[in-house]
């Protein structure tokens, strides 16, 4: 079965991750797509783990609301901190021999690929599906990857997403609920 893994802290999880695993499951070649609640993100400070069980909670709820092709998975949960992606990829091919992973990420992602844990063994072993964010040349920053990887002879598994843009953020929806305003259109 081809797995999108679409890992992130859905703090919280709104129409444009929707948005995301519809376009997976509806318009590419994937089976299903794991949605993976990260405790924490290693590279950023904004969320805390210990909401990382009721985001979990929540995620689950609303990907039966939607009846969407998509498996809300605790595999970070229980993992040790930090949780990388690489060890998150390693231990579903574990858990699943039988599955092709393939990792989901915004272009501001890929933009920061160079400081995540083994972005390399990511880019060449499981491979990784781009959403356009807003600002960021997704195209180019493939072909900087390719280009990298191509000196040590390395595949550059790379595949953008030709999705419109989806230009909502966990960040704005946090920040719109702190200033009192109703947000609930963009939740799930």
């Amino acid at each position: 079965m081809k797995v999108a893994v679409y890992s992130g802290t859905f703090n919280p999880l709104h129409i444009g991750h929707k948005a995301i695993i519809s376009y997976l499951t509806e318009k590419m070649d994937f089976d299903c797509v794991y949605l993976i609640v990260s405790p924490k993100n290693p590279l950023k400070t904004s969320v805390s783990a210990d909401s990382a069980q009721a985001r979990y909670e929540a995620a689950c709820e609303a990907v039966g609301k939607y009846g969407l092709k998509a498996k809300v998975d605790d595999i970070e949960l229980g993992m040790p901190a930090p949780q990388y992606t690489v060890r998150t990829l390693d231990a579903l091919k574990a858990r699943e021999p039988w599955n092709s992973f393939t990792l989901v990420v915004g272009a501001d992602n890929l933009a920061n690929l160079h400081n995540w844990k083994d972005y390399r063994k990511i880019l060449s072993e499981y491979g990784i599906v781009v959403f356009p964010r807003d600002g960021f040349d997704a195209a180019a920053l493939k072909m900087e990857l390719e280009k990298e990887l191509e000196k040590d002879r390395l595949p550059c598994r790379v595949r953008l997403a030709g999705a419109p843009l989806v230009n909502i953020s966990s960040t704005e929806i946090r920040k719109g609920l702190a200033e009192g305003r109703d947000m609930s259109g963009y939740l799930m």
